[in-house]
C-alpha cells in the first residue's frame, strides 16, 4: 500500500501500485468506455493495457497506482517527473514540478460525489512530499469536465499544447494555492 486516506461517507481510499498483468483486466473495462474516451485507450486489448503499463512499471520516473474504496477498485492514479515526459518539452519544468493524470471509475457502484473527495486527497498526497511545489496536469483540451474540476481544485490554466497524441490544456497548482484553497 503506498497511501490509505478516510473519506468520509464513503470508505477507505487505497493506493496500491498497479500490478500490470492483474490489473489490466479492470484497467481495460474503464478505458474503453465511451465516458473515459480522453484516456486515449478505447481501442487497446487486455493485452494492450497490460504492455503500457508493463512498460510505465519499468520507469523511474512515471508510476501507475490502482485506487480502491473499501477494497473496491475506482480508479487509475499516474504521476510522472515532467522534465523525463514530453510534456516538459512544452513548457518551462521548475524544481518540484510533478505530474498527474486521474481517471476515476466506479463501474455499477454508486458512490455520489466521489471525485469531489478522492482527487483532494490524492493532492494532500502528493503535496505530503515537501519538495513537491507545483502540481501539473495536462487534459485533453475537449475534455471539459476534468478542465472544470482542476480549476475547482485551485489548478490555474497554462497554455494550451500539442503533444501529437492531443491538444492538452496544461494547468498548474502551486503549493501556496493548494495550502490557500484547502485552508
Amino acid at each position: 500500500m503506498v497511501f490509505s486516506e478516510k473519506l468520509p461517507g464513503l470508505g477507505e481510499l487505497t493506493m496500491i501500485r498497479l500490478d500490470p498483468a492483474a490489473h489490466a483486466p479492470v484497467v481495460h473495462s474503464w478505458v474503453i468506455k465511451e465516458r473515459n474516451r480522453f484516456w486515449g485507450m478505447g481501442e487497446h486489448t487486455v493485452a494492450d493495457v497490460e504492455e503500457i503499463y508493463g512498460f510505465v512499471d519499468g520507469l523511474d520516473s512515471h508510476h501507475a497506482y490502482l485506487l480502491l474504496l473499501d477494497d473496491g477498485p475506482i480508479g487509475v492514479f499516474q504521476t510522472y517527473e515532467p522534465s523525463q515526459d514530453p510534456v516538459g518539452e512544452c513548457y518551462d519544468v521548475l524544481p518540484g514540478d510533478f505530474g498527474l493524470h486521474l481517471l476515476i471509475d466506479a463501474s455499477d457502484r454508486s458512490l455520489p460525489h466521489l471525485t469531489s473527495a478522492v482527487f483532494p486527497a490524492l493532492l494532500r498526497h502528493l503535496f505530503a512530499e515537501p519538495d513537491r511545489r507545483r502540481i501539473i496536469a495536462e487534459p485533453d483540451i475537449r475534455n471539459d469536465r476534468m478542465i472544470s474540476r482542476l480549476r475547482r481544485e485551485g489548478f490555474t490554466l497554462g497554455p494550451e499544447i500539442d503533444l501529437g497524441h492531443k491538444k492538452a490544456q496544461l494547468t498548474f497548482l502551486e503549493r501556496v494555492r493548494f495550502e490557500d484553497v484547502k485552508g
